[in-house]
């Protein structure tokens, strides 16, 4: 999940706060609905580049936290 993947959930993080946003001003029906379509459509695409993007690690659960090893088994 590099930067395309970022972007893609911040930006329909933004439009569906946006949403919410123009929901409590009374903004028009239509901009509203408009705006709720394509965050969503844009939620939808977001997860399906994540889930389907190509990222692979060399971590494994015996890893598990890193930053504080007094964590770890």
């Amino acid at each position: 999940m590099k930067s395309k993947g970022i972007f893609l959930l911040a930006l329909s993080t933004l439009i569906l706060i946006t949403v919410t946003i123009f929901a409590s001003m009374n903004l028009a029906f239509s901009w509203v609905f408009y705006l709720t379509l394509i965050g969503q459509v844009v939620l939808i695409f977001a997860v399906y580049h994540v889930l389907t993007d190509n990222y692979t690690t060399e971590k494994v659960f015996s890893d598990w936290y890193e930053d504080r090893p007094d964590l770890s088994k």
